[in-house]
């Protein structure tokens, strides 16, 4: 009779188990524009992970004390929906309250799946006032308009974070300026992109009573989500844990390592991958247990692109991780029109072509041939007898050539030290950069010519005289 009993006690606590599962549960249908099932879409609830069915119908257990969205990878056979902004909508936020409303979502299949395509890579744009917002919206907003017209294809834009300074309330401008490109535009959150009055929602009981990516999550959607273009698995994830009042880490937390293991298990080995963060992995690999993150990726061919130095870098962190620390649209902070090593104010260009992947920096206001600048002898305080070339978009694949009255010379001698356009900014906060060349020209010398060969075979050239 007790075993009786104690038998029933269970049988009533997992029922009351599963009712309280299935009342948490969330889903609904992932259908094409004519309304026919799309099975196979990686759903997930920024925890759990599931495939539509043949029904294109999903569900997750989508706990509401972990879960504020659900969001789909959307496939590379449709388009990836935008809102009237260009913002991408691939997600919806999670009622809670309402335990019966289906989570639905529409796409446009493509024609054609090319796998040609472009992406513009921005990194903290950031504007803290008025004053910045004008020249983001007079120098980089025209400049991307007129180069979009000479590029061809699918165009993408990509936004590394420090959207704004801290200055939520520019947002709104923020988003009118960029749907003007007229491009899907995905973004990451920054450091300054937190409301500084909360910890971020890892670190908050109560979401009601406001986290720190509230407002950023009501214009661009949850942190960490994914997508495929072509043959491209693209990920963006949030690597800045927030603590309120402009405290942080530079790190990925566990969960969200488990998110990122969950998302890959569904993408073949050997896919292209671009992983978007604010902060560059570089430095997040520094922290355990984020340093796993390059294990988790060791069976992809990933591109890496992130901002928040402030300057231009290439790091080449394994044999199959290249990652690009973009050089920052406000250069730094407005002041002037370079970041900290000397890299004009402006964005990068990726051209995808299957597997092959192809990069340029593009300087606002110059064309996309400009890729290093060249010091006269006298010209650069520390390097006076010397030609200097900064080549921001180097690395160690490039060769940087130069020439004597015509004559080729050899390789320039690569060093490290402050740009020199940057310390004539007035600025403090001095940064060393290593993309520096120099060369010492005979007293006799009338011209010099430096030839900068990148790894893609492709040579620029600038010609001075002396």
């Amino acid at each position: 009779m007790k075993a009786f009993k104690l038998f029933g006690l269970l049988g009533i606590f997992v029922f009351s188990l599963v009712a309280q599962t299935s009342q948490a549960a969330i889903g609904g249908r992932v259908l094409d524009s004519r309304q026919k099932p799309v099975p196979g879409v990686v759903v997930n609830d920024g925890v759990n992970f599931t495939v539509t069915d043949k029904n294109g119908a999903y569900t997750l257990p989508a706990d509401g004390k972990l879960c504020r969205y659900v969001s789909i990878s959307v496939p590379a056979a449709y388009r990836i929906p935008v809102n009237e902004y260009n913002l991408i909508r691939f997600y919806q936020p999670i009622d809670a309250k309402n335990t019966s409303k289906s989570y639905d979502f529409v796409l446009e299949k493509r024609d054609k799946v090319s796998r040609k395509f472009n992406c513009l890579v921005f990194s903290d744009p950031q504007p803290k006032n008025d004053f910045h917002f004008v020249r983001f919206f007079t120098e980089a907003v025209p400049d991307v308009k007129n180069f979009l017209k000479t590029i061809e294809g699918e165009t993408y834009g990509f936004v590394e974070g420090d959207i704004v300074s801290d200055a939520l309330h520019l947002y709104p401008l923020y988003v009118s300026a960029v749907s003007s490109w007229g491009i899907p535009m995905m973004h990451v959150i920054g450091n300054h992109d937190f409301d500084l009055e909360y910890a971020e929602a890892s670190e908050v009981d109560d979401w009601a009573e406001g986290y720190a990516e509230k407002k950023y999550e009501s214009y661009y959607g949850p942190t960490d989500y994914s997508l495929n273009i072509g043959g491209v698995h693209i990920i963006c994830m949030k690597d800045i844990n927030y603590h309120g009042r402009k405290k942080y880490d530079v790190r990925l937390l566990k969960e969200q390592l488990d998110w990122l293991k969950k998302d890959l298990s569904y993408i073949e080995p050997g896919t292209t991958v671009f992983l978007n963060v604010h902060a560059p992995l570089y430095k997040v690999i520094n922290d355990q247990p984020s340093r796993e993150v390059l294990n988790i990726l060791k069976d992809y061919n990933v591109h890496v692109f992130s901002g928040h130095t402030h300057y231009h870098k290439n790091e080449i962190l394994a044999e199959n991780i290249y990652e690009h620390n973009v050089g920052a649209v406000c250069g730094f902070h407005w002041i002037g029109k370079t970041s900290r090593c000397g890299t004009p104010n402006g964005y990068m260009w990726v051209e995808v072509d299957g597997n092959d992947v192809r990069w340029h920096f593009k300087s606002t206001g110059y064309d996309i041939n400009h890729q290093f600048k060249i010091y006269k002898p006298g010209k650069f305080d520390t390097q006076r007898e010397y030609v200097v070339a900064n080549v921001w978009d180097w690395d160690p694949a490039c060769q940087v050539k130069w020439y004597e009255d015509g004559v080729l010379q050899g390789t320039m001698e690569q060093f490290a030290d402050i740009d020199q356009e940057y310390a004539r900014s007035g600025r403090v906060n001095i940064f060393r950069t290593d993309h520096l060349f120099r060369a010492k020209p005979s007293k006799t010398a009338k011209s010099i010519k430096i030839e900068v060969v990148n790894r893609f075979g492709e040579t620029y050239t600038q010609t001075v005289k002396l």
